[in-house]
This record gives C-alpha cells, sequence and structure tokens, in this order.
C-alpha cells in the first residue's frame, strides 16, 4: 500500500491532494489494524500477569492457610530443638545386693543431617575434617549421613565409644562443624564379667534391623543384645527425657526453654549368689585343669522356688568386649575358637544324662506301681535278651529301689524300663510322660533366649526320624538315660529340685525382684509347671535312695560334710564308638530341708564320681561353712 502511494503521487501531480486524501484513508486503515493488535498483546499480557498473582496469591494461601501450622512447626524446629537427655540404664544386683554392672561415662560422634551444610564445598570440607580428627574415611561418613532424610533432626551414629582425647579436640573446633557433634552416653561395665556373662549377656548399640523392631528408639540407643540384658530389656531401658533450647543458624544453643528429666530404668535384683557362682566357677576350672578337658557347666538351684542360685559356663567370654563394641579381631577369635565360649552350655547344650536320670524312671515306676518301695531283684553283672547283651559296671546281687539308685544298678532299671524277671516293663510311653512332667524334653521358659529341648522320644519319633521301629533294648537304654535321650543341664538340675521340694516343678529364673524408679518393687512369684505327680511316699522313697548314695552308695566322700547331702552320679557315654564319657553329679542339701539342688557336668572328663563329684563336695563344704 505504501509502494502505491508514492508512485501515485509521481504520475498525477495535480489530482496529489486527491489522491493523497484516497491514500490517508488507506493508511488510517493500516494503522487502525495495528492499533488492534497491539490491544491484543497488551491484554494478552495482563491477561498473564493477573494469571501470575492469582496463582502466587493461591500458593500463598495455600502454604499460610492450608499448610501453614505445619510449616510453622517446621520452621519453629529449626529454631528450637529438642535434645534428648538420655536415661540411665537399670543396675543389675546379686541377691545379697552386689552391684553386678555399672553405667560409665562414654562419648559418641554424631551426625544431625538436618545441619549437616547443603552447599557441597562446606559439606565436603566439614566430613574431611571429621574424618581426619577421628581416623575414619570420608567417603563412609558421606553415605552414613546420606543414608537419612536431609530434612531429619534424628541423629546418626558415626562413631560409637570416642576417646576423651578425640572429644575434647572436637569440642575446640566444633563451632566450625556445625553439622557433627559428641553426644554423652552411657556404656555398660561388667563386673567380674567371665564369671556372670553366661546369663548377664550384653547391651550394644542398636542395629538398623533392630530399629525396625524398635521404632521409638534413636539409632544412638543401646539395646540389650543377650542373656538378661535382652529379656528385661523394656525393664532395664527406662524413658528418655529432652531439653528444648533455642539454636542459632550455627547451632549454638541461644536459650533454654526447659527440662523434661529422664526416667531411670528399672533395677533387677538376681537369685543369684556371686560369691557361689565364683566358687562354682573357680572349683569346676580347677577340675578342668586337674583333668586336661576345657569344657564344664553347672547349675545351682533354689528348690523352694525355681531361682537360679548359680549358672556356670565354661570356657567363658569378657561380655565388655561387646558393650565398648568389639573389634573384628576379638569377635573373630570368640567365633572361631573351637570350645565355643558363647555357647551356653548349661541351657543350650543337650547331652546323655546317663544315671542322673534313674531317680526319674524310679519316681514313675513307683507311681505306675511297676515296683513299690519293697520290691527286689537279684541284678548278676549282665544280662541277655536274644542275641544282645546288656552289661552293668558290677554285680550288685539282692536289689531294692533304694539300692538301685545308691549303687546305681543298670540292671534294676532295664528291668523297670523294658520288663525282666519278675518286674513288668514301664515302657518308653510312660518314661516320656513323667520325664515331660519333671521338664525333660520341652523348654522350662527360664528368662534367658538361647534354651533348648532337649529330647526323650517316643515310638512316633524314632519311626519318622530314622525309619526304624521301636525296640526292647531301645527302652532299656532310654531307662538309665542313654540312647537318645539327651537333656541340658538346667533341665536335670531343676528335676532334682522337685525330687529335693517333693515334686513341685518350677519354672527356673535369674529375676527376683524388679525396683521401679518410683521405688516401688515387683516381687517375682514361683510359678510352678508341674506338681501332684507324684505321690509324697514315692518321692521320698526315691529320696532316701539319693541319701544312700551318699551313706553307702557311689557318692560316700560327700558324707562328712557339714550337712547332710543327697545325690546321683551319672557317667554318660557319648562318641561314635561310646569311647568318651561326660561326668554328671546332681544333688541336693540339706536333706531334710533343701536350700539349694545343683548339677555340674564335666564335658569328657571322664566317670562323674571322679569329676563332678570332687567339684560339689568342695562347693559344698564351702557353701554351708561360709
Amino acid at each position: 500500500m505504501f509502494q502505491t502511494f508514492f508512485n501515485k503521487k509521481r504520475q498525477l501531480r495535480g489530482v496529489e491532494i486527491e489522491e493523497v486524501t484516497e491514500s490517508r484513508e488507506g493508511f488510517d486503515e493500516t494503522r487502525a489494524v495495528g492499533s488492534t493488535v497491539s490491544e491484543t498483546r497488551t491484554d494478552v499480557f495482563r491477561f498473564a500477569v493477573f494469571l501470575f498473582l492469582a496463582l502466587l496469591g493461591a500458593r500463598a494461601f495455600y502454604l499460610q492457610v492450608v499448610e501453614g501450622e505445619r510449616y510453622g512447626e517446621l520452621s519453629r524446629e529449626n529454631r528450637i530443638r529438642a535434645i534428648v537427655v538420655k536415661a540411665p540404664r537399670g543396675l543389675i544386683f546379686d541377691k545379697n545386693g552386689k552391684k553386678l554392672v555399672n553405667n560409665i561415662p562414654g562419648f559418641d560422634l554424631i551426625a544431625v543431617p538436618a545441619d549437616v551444610p547443603r552447599d557441597q564445598a562446606e559439606r565436603k570440607r566439614e566430613i574431611a575434617e571429621v574424618a581426619e580428627m577421628f581416623g575414619m574415611n570420608d567417603q563412609n561418613i558421606e553415605a552414613m549421613v546420606g543414608s537419612q532424610d536431609p530434612a531429619s533432626l534424628d541423629p546418626v551414629l558415626i562413631k560409637e565409644n570416642v576417646s576423651q582425647e578425640e572429644a575434647l579436640i572436637f569440642s575446640e573446633k566444633k563451632s566450625g562443624l556445625i553439622g557433627f557433634d559428641v553426644d554423652q552416653t552411657a556404656i555398660r561395665q561388667y563386673e567380674d564379667s567371665s564369671y556372670f556373662s553366661a546369663f548377664m549377656g550384653y547391651s550394644g548399640k542398636i542395629s538398623r534391623e533392630e530399629l525396625a523392631i524398635h521404632p521409638d528408639y534413636l539409632m544412638t540407643d543401646y539395646v540389650g543384645k543377650t542373656g538378661l540384658e535382652y529379656s528385661y530389656e523394656k525393664y532395664l531401658r527406662g524413658t528418655n527425657g529432652k531439653e528444648e533450647v533455642e539454636v542459632d543458624s550455627a547451632g549454638n544453643v541461644k536459650k533454654d526453654f526447659g527440662l523434661t528429666p529422664p526416667v531411670a530404668g528399672s533395677d533387677l535384683t538376681l537369685g543369684i549368689d556371686a560369691d557361689l557362682q565364683k566358687k562354682l566357677q573357680d572349683t569346676l576350672q580347677a577340675k578342668l585343669d586337674e583333668t586336661e578337658t576345657k569344657t564344664a557347666a553347672a547349675v545351682a538351684i533354689d528348690p523352694r522356688s525355681g531361682e537360679v542360685l548359680a549358672m556356670v559356663n565354661l570356657p567363658s567370654y569378657d561380655n565388655n568386649l561387646f558393650a565398648k563394641g568389639i573389634s573384628s579381631e576379638d569377635y573373630n577369635r570368640l567365633i572361631s575358637d573351637p570350645d565355643k565360649p558363647m555357647f551356653n552350655r548349661s541351657i543350650s547344650g543337650e547331652y546323655p544324662p546317663g544315671s542322673t536320670f534313674k531317680p526319674l524312671v524310679a519316681a514313675a515306676a513307683l507311681e505306675e506301681k511297676i515296683i513299690t518301695s519293697s520290691t527286689t531283684l537279684n541284678c548278676p553283672s549282665a544280662i541277655t535278651i536274644g542275641s544282645y547283651g546288656f552289661p552293668d559296671w558290677k554285680t550288685h546281687g539282692i536289689t531294692d529301689v533304694r539300692k538301685a539308685i545308691a549303687e546305681s544298678v543298670d540292671i534294676f532299671f532295664y528291668a523297670v524300663g523294658g520288663g525282666w524277671e519278675n518286674i513288668p516293663a514301664l515302657g518308653i510311653d510312660k518314661i516320656h510322660d513323667y520325664a515331660e512332667k519333671f521338664g525333660l524334653g520341652r523348654k522350662l521358659g527360664v528368662d534367658i533366649p538361647g534354651e533348648s529341648s532337649g529330647l526323650v522320644p517316643t515310638r512316633d519319633w524314632k519311626q519318622d526320624k530314622l525309619g526304624e521301629r521301636w525296640y526292647l533294648g531301645d527302652d532299656y537304654h532310654c531307662a538309665i538315660g542313654q540312647g537318645f535321650v539327651t537333656a541340658t543341664p538346667l533341665q536335670l538340675a531343676n528335676y532334682i529340685a522337685a525330687v529335693a521340694n517333693g515334686g513341685t516343678v518350677y519354672k527356673p529364673h535369674f529375676v527376683d525382684s524388679i525396683k521401679r524408679s518410683d521405688g516401688t518393687v515387683e516381687k517375682i512369684q514361683p510359678e510352678a509347671l508341674a506338681k501332684n505327680f507324684i505321690s509324697s511316699a514315692n518321692i521320698q522313697v526315691v529320696r532316701e535312695g539319693m541319701r544312700q548314695t551318699v551313706l553307702s552308695g557311689t557318692a560316700q566322700p560327700l558324707k562328712d560334710l557339714p550337712v547332710e547331702v543327697a545325690g546321683k552320679t551319672g557317667t554318660a557315654q557319648f562318641g561314635s564308638g561310646n569311647e568318651r564319657e561326660h561326668g554328671w553329679f546332681v544333688s541336693f542339701a540339706p536333706y531334710d530341708n533343701p536350700t539349694i539342688a545343683m548339677v555340674v557336668l564335666v564335658e569328657g572328663g571322664g566317670e562323674g564320681f571322679s569329676t563332678a563329684e570332687p567339684v560339689t563336695r568342695d562347693v559344698y563344704q564351702w557353701y554351708f561353712s561360709r
């Protein structure tokens, strides 16, 4: 259009005004179109601005009104911090008030993810400085910090049990390390640890797997791992307190808003007699040294309540190694030791009980009227059934049940178990039933983990396990505590405690009472697992047989002790060719009013009368003379 206008102006100069006028009208039209486009663009811009402001306003409304409370709380958390004040873990005492564990001060290096710098250069600087200060790998530290939510205020454990020197050096440089801190904590210190570790167990820093079980714990918390520390975790732990403070951007405390004090964990008082524990372990260790054997176990129980008075496991280990964070060298040494010091033989070891099983079989036979207290049998040195011979250790002649117990007469118990001459068979079914009532072949529910059930077989068990039917010879072997029968030292001690007290099988337990932080005390009441399944008259016959063991039988060295003792020796063969022997001795005292029942096992130490019995004698001599 503009080109046409200029051309016409040159050709028709006389009508310039008209043409110009006409052309100006066209030009005005052009201006009108341009003006419309400009206005449209302005409207679009205005709408975009309006839309942006509307969205901004909506976002502000959402943040301030809808999510205002949540973000206000987050903002407050960045300013107000709740510093955890850890509760002291409960203490553990023996029955006489002797402290078996202490809480000693310790330090942990921690990181708070929300405080670790976001700036990568500053973050790397902090981590590198901390790594050098504590002798760590900076990549490992980065991985530990990065494993948690970056906004989390929960501390992440970087290194436990840092030295006091390291903690002091860190405190001098703390102002430049806002994402890290040294947290004061408490570490368990077990007194005379090798004596008590078998049942005390230990506590240690919580693992990620354990955090899943205890979601209310922090990564820096301690938790019971084994033994009483594990079983009574909910009592020992206590409740953490908190201190609310205002902090600046560098994490420095600016104002204190008050303290919610922690509630200390409950204290445990055990039935354990620490002095008896030490005496029993030292005496048993001396016997191991003498016989050049390495493994043994012993358990002492109060027959009036089921309280465990002592539990020895040899070899033992130092549980302080775990409480302080065991090194890989120490751990590998323990788990690779062929004598398994961390294996609690007293509750987990399953052994043929040998002749210590005979009082139980005698009680069952009396109760089932297989025999009476006056039944006698002429016992040779061996009997033959078909083509099989069943020997005894000597010719005993005319024998009743008391003499059979006292002199450990195998022939008499062969006859009781499977039948012979004038004595009908008790049979494995009845043996199993009474053994189970006495607490064998099943877990007793002792209050530490790791208990085994042992085995008292049945016909079905043999068929299912071995694909064989039950034979008469199996009855004979089980009746003398051999064959397939196994038991733990705890089970044997507990069943002998039931014989001692007249027939009540108590649930064995370590803890006598729990004292809470408010001063209230919960007494653990004795719990009967079985009672009244053997008449008092029949139990008394068995008790008399065990007393006769000391007076005229296989344990006569014990008859000169300060109190009257009843007992039973046991020698259990084991190994592929039964070429080795475990030495057992079970006992209780004083005979008329028993306060202690005890079992001693020397693994592979030979016959019970030469190994376990002398240990029992020395311990009772000390125990009743102190």
